[in-house]
């Protein structure tokens, strides 16, 4: 299966929280089920974001493309640098994720 076409899906048919702050209080809440950071994600957020999620028991992948490529990937005119699956919808982006 194609982890775009699975975030994709998780953002038309689930909750995706996108950006840095969102994602942050998604981990603090306990609501988010997975992190995907973009592999040029600012380091200190990206640091940041794998400590809380590491307490918080979450996993986090990294994504193989640029801020920008994620962001297309999620229909966004803007870039996206981290995003917090808190539900995923009828995706099965959580198995996929598993699988890499």
């Amino acid at each position: 299966m194609d982890l775009r076409f699975q975030i994709r899906r998780a953002m038309e048919t689930g909750k995706v929280v996108l950006g840095y702050r969102g994602s942050e209080k998604s981990v603090l809440n306990g609501r988010a089920k997975l992190i995907i950071l973009a592999a040029n994600a600012p380091r200190e957020q990206a640091d940041r974001i794998r400590y809380l999620a590491k307490i918080g028991g979450v996993p986090v992948y990294s994504f193989r493309g640029t801020t920008l490529e994620l962001g297309q990937v999620c229909g966004k005119p803007f870039t996206v640098s981290v995003l917090a699956v808190e539900d995923a919808g009828d995706s099965s982006i959580l198995e996929v994720v598993k699988e890499e």
